[in-house]
C-alpha cells in the first residue's frame, strides 16, 4: 500500500473519531488568592424593646415574696422596740389617685404586735416600763418608682391606716383599746414598713433574667427562605432604656436594642448571643423609626451552589456543538471573582470565567460585569472550540452567572410578616411591626464569602408583657 492511502485512511479515521467523541479542554486554574478575611464593617440596626408589666404582675409578685409573717424585730435593747407584723391578706397595688401617672397605691392588711419600751437608766438602775401594743387594720402607702440597674425600684410613704378592731394595749394581762393613744405613735413602725415594702418590690421586680431571656429567643437565627437557604441573624451590642412610667394598670418601660442584622446564605448560623456582654444604658428617648442595615452573607461554597441548579437543564452551543454545565464553582482573585464551569459535550473540561460582582436594582440580583472568558481558557478555546469562545454564547452562560441575594431578601420579607405579627418567641414576648423598601449599598469581598449591605427601613418591637 501506498503511503499517501496510509496517510488518506489515518486522516479520515482521525476525522471520524474526532466527530463521534468529545474534545477534551485542558486549562489552566487561576488560583484563589488571599482576600481579606470574613470580618466586614456594618452599621448597627435598633430594635425597639417596649416593656410593659401590668400592676397585677407587680402585685403578684410582691405578694410572693410578702407573706404571713412579714417582719420581725426581737432586739429591744437597740431603739427600745421589738415588733412582729403579718400579712393578713393579699397585698393590693394600683395607680396613686394622686398622681396617676407617676406613683403606685400600696394597700397592705396587717396584724402588728409592738412592745414599746419606756424609761430611762440612771446611777446603774434601770427603770423601764415596757407596753405592749395589739394592731389590725390596713395600711396605705404611696411609691415613688424608678429603674435601677434593671429592677425597679420605689420610694415608699407611709400614708394612713385604717384601723379593723380597735388598737389595744396589754394592761395587767387584758388588752385594753387605745385608738386615742395609738395613731400619733403609728411613727414607730413606719418606717419600717416603709423599707419593708420597697426591699419585696425590689427584689420581686428584677426583670433582667426576662428581658435577657426574651433578647436571647430573638437572636437566636431563624430561617427566612428554604428556596435560598436565607437566615437572619441578630447580633446585640447594647440595650438602652429610658425611665419607667406609669400608664392606666401598667408599668411601661421604653427600651431599645443596638445590634447588627446579618443575612446568611447556607447552612444554620450559631447564634452569637453573650449575656455577659450587654450593658444597660439610660437614655432620655427611644427612636420609633429604625433602619436595619444587614449584611447578606453568602459564602461562595453556598453561592456556587445555587449557581449550578441555575445551568439545570441547559445547553449553550450552535448547531450540534453543545455543553451542558454541571457544576459551577466561584472563588476571589484580583479584586474579581473566578467562575468555574464544568462543562460535558461536545468540549469536556473547565472554563474558567470571570468579572466584577454588581448589583441590578431592577432585577434585584448580584451578577457579574464585564464577565469574561481568563486568558489561558479563552487562547485554547480559539484553537480548539472557536464556537464556544463567541460573544453569543458567553453572553447566553452570563445570564445563570447571577446569585439572588435580594430576591431571598424579598421571600424572606413575607416570611418575616409572620415574624413581624404577634410572633411569641416566648410566653410574655412579642414581636410586630413592619419592613418598607429593601435599599442597596454596597458589596464587599472577603476570601469566603460576597458580602451585600442592606438597608431596610421599618420598625421591628418586641414587647415582654408581665414577668413570670
Amino acid at each position: 500500500m501506498k503511503l499517501t492511502s496510509v496517510i488518506s485512511i489515518f486522516t479520515a479515521f482521525t476525522l471520524l473519531t474526532g466527530c463521534s467523541s468529545s474534545q477534551k479542554l485542558d486549562t489552566l486554574k487561576p488560583e484563589p488568592d488571599d482576600a481579606s478575611p470574613l470580618i466586614y464593617d456594618i452599621n448597627p440596626s435598633f430594635i425597639n424593646l417596649p416593656i410593659t408589666i401590668k400592676l397585677t404582675d407587680i402585685e403578684n409578685q410582691t405578694n410572693a415574696v410578702l407573706n404571713g409573717l412579714i417582719y420581725e424585730d426581737n432586739t429591744i435593747d437597740d431603739d427600745d422596740i421589738e415588733m412582729k407584723i403579718w400579712k393578713q391578706a393579699p397585698i393590693k397595688i394600683q395607680n396613686d389617685p394622686s398622681n396617676p401617672d407617676k406613683k403606685l397605691k400600696t394597700i397592705l392588711p396587717l396584724k402588728a404586735n409592738i412592745k414599746y419600751r419606756i424609761g430611762t437608766k440612771k446611777l446603774g438602775v434601770e427603770l423601764y416600763d415596757v407596753r405592749e401594743f395589739n394592731l389590725n387594720g390596713t395600711i396605705t402607702l404611696s411609691s415613688e418608682a424608678a429603674l435601677t440597674n434593671w429592677k425597679l425600684t420605689t420610694k415608699t410613704e407611709f400614708k394612713s391606716i385604717e384601723w379593723s378592731e380597735s388598737p389595744t394595749m396589754n394592761v395587767f394581762g387584758k388588752n385594753m383599746p387605745i385608738t386615742y393613744l395609738i395613731n400619733p405613735a403609728i411613727s414607730i413602725f413606719k418606717n419600717k414598713l416603709e423599707k419593708k415594702i420597697d426591699e419585696a418590690i425590689e427584689k420581686s421586680m428584677d426583670f433582667k433574667p426576662n428581658v435577657l431571656q426574651a433578647v436571647e429567643k430573638i437572636c437566636t437565627p431563624f430561617q427566612m427562605s428554604d428556596t435560598y437557604e436565607s437566615w437572619l441573624r441578630i447580633v446585640p451590642i447594647e440595650i438602652y432604656s429610658t425611665n419607667a412610667k406609669l400608664k392606666n394598670d401598667s408599668f411601661l418601660l421604653d427600651m431599645g436594642m443596638k445590634c447588627n442584622m446579618e443575612t446568611i446564605v447556607g447552612k444554620q448560623p450559631e447564634s452569637k448571643f453573650n449575656a455577659n456582654k450587654i450593658v444597660l444604658k439610660p437614655v432620655s428617648k427611644i427612636p420609633n423609626q429604625i433602619s436595619a442595615n444587614i449584611a447578606a452573607i453568602s459564602s461562595y461554597v453556598d453561592a456556587s451552589k445555587i449557581m449550578t441548579k441555575n445551568f439545570a437543564g441547559q445547553e449553550f452551543g450552535s448547531g450540534g456543538k453543545k455543553v451542558t454545565v454541571k457544576n459551577v464553582s466561584i472563588w476571589h482573585k484580583n479584586g474579581k471573582m473566578v467562575i468555574a464551569l464544568d462543562v460535558l459535550g461536545s468540549i469536556n473540561g473547565t472554563l474558567y470565567l470571570n468579572g466584577f460582582p454588581q448589583y441590578n436594582p431592577q432585577s434585584k440580583e448580584i451578577y457579574f460585569d464585564k464577565l469574561d472568558y481568563v486568558l489561558d481558557t479563552k487562547s485554547k478555546l480559539m484553537r480548539t472550540a472557536n464556537w464556544l469562545a463567541q460573544g453569543y454564547v458567553l453572553r447566553k452562560m452570563e445570564e445563570s452567572c447571577r446569585y439572588s441575594i435580594q430576591t431571598n431578601l424579598e421571600e424572606g420579607k413575607k416570611n418575616m410578616a409572620g415574624y413581624l405579627k404577634n410572633y411569641s418567641p416566648m410566653p410574655g414576648v412579642f414581636v410586630n411591626g413592619k419592613m418598607e423598601d429593601i435599599q442597596f449599598d454596597k458589596i464587599q469581598l472577603t476570601n469566603q464569602a460576597i458580602i451585600a449591605f442592606i438597608k431596610i427601613n421599618g420598625t421591628v418591637n418586641v414587647s415582654v408583657n408581665g414577668l413570670k
